[in-house]
């Protein structure tokens, strides 16, 4: 697969092409991945009410009932349960690594194996996230570019 970049003006629209025989899976997940990327959810702090795209958050935890997302220097609450998160953006690039822990895998820089057949990502922020080990088999699978559902 070829793949062009045209510089235009700055009074231009930007758009992505795909030029494609036909709709294989391979272009269906690459599109699914650009949409995702527009995609954005409201996150609440003492300042008030952001707005914030679903590819700023590294991870999204909860915590004593509350559900928070971390941006690379930042924390913000949301008014949702982590499953809802889940069924929302699971399919997406963000993945359940543990019961309380949802993580962007575009934000793993590196997989690390710890203790007890769990893993560690390190995340391009410097933060680390434990993988807990009930999940590990379907994070390798995903990561080879199986499905959660497979």
């Amino acid at each position: 697969m070829r793949v062009e970049i045209t510089n235009i003006p700055t009074h231009q629209q930007e758009r992505i092409l795909i030029e494609c025989y036909k709709v294989t899976e391979e272009v269906a997940e690459m599109i699914q991945f650009i949409k995702s990327r527009q995609e954005s959810i409201e996150g609440y702090d003492e300042s008030g009410i952001h707005v914030i795209s679903l590819s700023d958050i590294y991870y999204v935890e909860s915590v004593d009932n509350r559900v928070y997302l971390y941006l690379k220097d930042c924390v913000y609450e949301i008014k949702m349960y982590l499953y809802k998160f889940e069924e929302l953006y699971g399919d997406k690039e963000f993945f359940r690594c543990s019961k309380n822990t949802i993580i962007n895998l575009m934000k793993i820089h590196v997989l690390k194996p710890a203790l007890n057949s769990r893993f560690s990502a390190v995340l391009t922020n410097g933060e680390s996230v434990i993988i807990s080990r009930k999940y590990v088999s379907e994070l390798k699978k995903k990561l080879r570019g199986g499905t959660r559902n497979e």
